[in-house]
């Protein structure tokens, strides 16, 4: 067989291309002179172009579309398209597509009879006007392509064209050091058994900027670290994983393993070349416990007896000692009550205390997840004497009900697929349709609504009836008809549309054999810990969004089943872990590492933590008249919606600047960790650090009746604040301070004022 010189072809050693190629494959016109096509070992790799043949539209004119960015959301792709095209997202639907690209032959948008006529054409290449830019040149095998099938008709597919089955990238996952770059080769895999080498036609998206990638493939590292580049050609996309790493820093340290957490977690720190920072001191380890799993920080008396305790499993106790507190109980009600939009405008109060306390009572008992999943997925009745039956009151309808179900318990974000097929996950419209159906007839008896605002139609005051009923309302907007209810399952039959279907989801999304449930939950609770999802966003599983390790999610899933769902040991075996007790200070090695859990990240407390800690720091409890017993803000039960006959106290204020959420969706991100201006205001010169500093019976006030010397003040209020006492260069300037100051009351409140600001107050460490 002769090949032509400008050709290029490639076999591994010891094997021979085999003759029964088609001798016609290889006769290019001059004119295709810079295409390659690939013959491995028998087999025709065709790099999307044209052998003579006509191009095909779904496997090499629509792979030009979306090369080009043509059918991405902020183009032609998005929902209403732009400059009167239209075509599907990410070039989902190639039969909608072809018919708006085809609807008229002879037009200024597709002229057959000449092609370099065409709008279709001449816009992408700026030869006219185009609000895009230039897509592509007139010299490129994009406009070669297009001009070809235009000119040949732009004829529909023939009936028995292959099926794209699979996407396959050689690496599928690399590590590389220093700025060596990684060369991707994409190769798709039909239906009739061909292949493809469509590198210079896939799609890449780096996950971060750690990376860039060529249009052919090839990756360049800007920085060590790690990053995912999603690779994409028609409907099917595949990440692969790849780590820059940084250059070899000497042997790797003495690090004992304390559990199975630290296991996993070492040894992905040791193939990326990232040494842990060292363990924290006992200070850090202490507050770090009490916040995580009360939100609170210990008192002195708690503070003084860890610091001074010799017991060798000081720590292990300290753990065990916090998780029976019912400060515990609060903070994690919190939590879920934040997620499950607790908010009494729509719940009203007695629903707001009435679910509250459940969420409190489960947490206490340290109810099992799948029970407590169950019962939330379940529950139907009176909002006040049944009260997870509140989770559909806020609810409304079957789609919003749905998508809410699967982001909470699933990881899985399925808004996409309401109006097109995902674009980062396999989930169809039918999927999503199916699942909504699920949802569908639930429906409300209101037996009373007092609202106070007749212009807000969510806003409920009194009892309601959650019920099943036998109309459906929910439609396809695709076939107009009733979607018949399913699970988030491609091989699952369908359910039963009767009053069982909610058991039959609950029984089926809880199961120990759906593994993604478990994960879903232990990802939770460890981002509430270490600042940092295993997959990040915590909500947001997903081909495309792989965990960053994933045999430590595994093996944190698998006991969580183990130990029957229960949050309590899964919170022991993280704080009981070495990775947990990290120190913040990173190393050379670890500075720029915030996915490997090399060191602690460093945060803001969240708002509720921070209020109580500055109302705790002066020995005094937040009072709320709405509420009577509240003692703390992580003891507010709802998200206090103010309005206009509902004025906002200084401590509400203080909580909304600081970040907590509204909870108007079950999305973690509603809650803000950032810092902001306000921020500084209420801590330097805000109302409620004025009250506190000032409030009678305060614990200034303490100290000052006991008539005690300005050193047993200056250590009072670094315990109560700091859970430490000063240092000796700390006492002898805050005491010179004093001493100065004719109002010793003053100057005390000064001093409290300073450590409240300080970084050791305000960030988990």
């Amino acid at each position: 067989m002769d090949v032509p010189a400008d050709q290029e072809v490639f076999c591994p050693p010891g094997k021979q291309l085999e003759s029964s190629v088609d001798d016609r494959a290889l006769k290019i016109k001059p004119m295709l002179k810079s295409a390659r096509l690939l013959l491995i070992c028998g087999i025709v790799f065709n790099a999307g172009v044209a052998s003579g043949q006509i191009p095909e539209f779904r496997h090499e004119i629509m792979p030009v579309f979306s090369k080009a960015g043509c059918n991405a959301g902020a183009c032609h792709g998005a929902g209403n398209g732009k400059g009167n095209l239209k075509l599907s997202l990410r070039g989902e639907n190639p039969l909608a597509d072809f018919a708006e690209l085809t609807k008229s032959r002879n037009s200024k948008r597709l002229n057959v009879d000449n092609a370099e006529a065409s709008d279709l054409l001449r816009k992408p290449a700026e030869l006219t006007e185009h609000e895009g830019g230039r897509r592509f040149g007139v010299d490129s095998e994009e406009y070669r392509l297009l001009r070809e099938w235009i000119a040949a008709g732009a004829p529909a597919d023939a009936a028995d064209t292959a099926e794209l089955m699979q996407l396959t990238v050689s690496p599928p996952e690399a590590a590389v050091e220093g700025t060596a770059k990684i060369p991707l080769r994409v190769t798709a895999h039909f239906s009739d058994t061909t292949q493809r080498d469509v590198t210079e036609w896939a799609v890449y998206e780096p996950s971060n900027l750690l990376a860039k990638v060529s249009r052919d493939g090839q990756v360049t590292p800007q920085r060590t670290g790690e990053t995912t580049v999603v690779v994409r050609f028609e409907h099917l996309q595949t990440p692969v994983p790849l780590v820059f790493l940084p250059p070899e820093r000497g042997a790797w340290p003495e690090t004992p393993e304390h559990n199975v957490i630290d296991t996993h977690v070492y040894a992905k720190l040791r193939r990326t070349r990232l040494q842990p920072s060292a363990v924290c001191d006992d200070v850090t380890f202490l507050r770090r416990v009490y916040f995580d799993l009360s939100g609170l920080p210990p008192g002195r008396a708690a503070a003084e007896s860890f610091l001074n305790s010799n017991a060798p499993n000081k720590r292990a106790r300290l753990v065990d000692e916090v998780l029976e507190r019912q400060e515990y109980a609060d903070w994690w009600a919190m939590k879920w009550a934040d997620l499950l939009r607790v908010d009494e405008r729509i719940l009203d109060v007695t629903g707001t205390l009435a679910f509250h306390k459940w969420l409190r009572d489960g947490a206490a008992a340290d109810k099992p997840f799948d029970q407590f999943t169950r019962e939330l997925i379940t529950a139907l009745g009176s909002t006040y004497q049944n009260p997870p039956a509140n989770f559909y009151r806020a609810l409304r309808d079957a789609t919003t009900r749905s998508e809410s179900v699967a982001q909470l318990f699933l990881g899985t974000r399925l808004a996409c697929a309401k109006c097109h097929n995902h674009p980062f996950e396999r989930w169809t419209q039918d999927d999503y349709y199916r699942f909504a159906a699920v949802f569908d007839g639930i429906d409300y008896k209101i037996i009373e609504n007092k609202r106070k605002d007749d212009n807000d139609k969510m806003e409920f005051v009194g009892e309601q009836l959650v019920q099943l009923a036998a109309t459906r309302e929910l439609k396809d907007p695709r076939s107009k008809g009733v979607p018949a209810p399913g699970l988030l399952d491609g091989g699952a039959q369908p359910l039963d549309p009767g009053d069982r279907r909610l058991e039959e989801l609950a029984a089926w999304m809880t199961s120990p054999q759906h593994p993604l449930f478990a994960r879903v939950m232990v990802n939770r609770v460890w981002a509430q810990l270490m600042g940092k999802g295993i997959v990040d966003p915590v909500d947001d599983f997903r081909m495309t969004n792989p965990p960053s390790n994933p045999a430590l999610l595994n093996a944190l899933a698998e006991q969580f089943v183990r130990d029957g769902f229960r949050q309590k040991n899964l919170l022991r075996l993280i704080c009981n872990s070495r990775t947990y007790q990290l120190s913040s200070e990173p190393g050379p090695a670890n500075r720029d590492d915030e996915t490997n859990f090399s060191r602690a990240i460093v945060r803001r407390l969240p708002a509720e933590s921070l209020l109580d800690a500055i109302y705790a720091a002066l020995g005094l409890e937040l009072k709320d008249d709405k509420f009577p017993g509240l003692q703390r803000a992580g003891q507010i039960p709802g998200a206090r919606f103010i309005t206009k006959s509902n004025k906002r106290s200084h401590a509400e204020r203080f909580l909304k600047d600081f970040g907590k959420p509204p909870r108007a969706t079950v999305c973690e991100c509603e809650r803000v960790n950032t810092s902001t201006l306000s921020q500084v205001f209420s801590l330097t010169s805000g109302p409620v650090l004025h009250e506190v500093l000032r409030k009678k019976g305060n614990l200034i006030d303490s100290l000052l009746e006991k008539k005690l010397p300005p050193q047993d003040c200056l250590s009072a209020l670094f315990w109560q604040t700091l859970s430490r006492p000063p240092s000796a260069a700390e006492s002898a300037k805050l005491l010179e301070y004093l001493t100065r100051n004719a109002d010793l009351r003053a100057g005390l409140e000064d001093v409290a004022w300073s450590l409240v600001n300080s970084k050791e107050f305000l960030l988990r460490h």
